[in-house]
């Protein structure tokens, strides 16, 4: 088994308020799940205003494909979400 996972740090220039933030940061937690089945988390900097960052895993067989499926996801994220991305790891680990 394969997991492959994506760690972003991003800032969002929109966000008025906290309540701005999460709706920005849900809405890209469905979109990961709903296009690419990658399971997301919001995992640090709940606090911060301006950045948050998100944890994400794919399950798979292969260490290609997972993350192939993540660097897609990222280009997604680069063109449709408005925010900045500060910070970006991917990487996959054999269990």
């Amino acid at each position: 088994m394969i997991v492959s996972m994506i760690q972003l740090i991003f800032e969002i220039p929109e966000a008025g308020s906290i309540k701005d933030k999460r709706r920005i940061v849900s809405s890209l937690k469905e979109k990961l799940l709903r296009r690419f089945h990658i399971s997301a988390a919001e995992v640090d900097l709940q606090d911060s205003l301006a950045f948050a960052q998100l944890g994400g895993a794919v399950v798979s067989n292969s260490r290609q494909f997972g993350e192939s499926v993540l660097h897609k996801a990222l280009a997604m994220i680069e063109n449709d979400v408005p925010v900045r991305i500060q910070d970006v790891q991917i990487y996959s680990e054999e269990f």
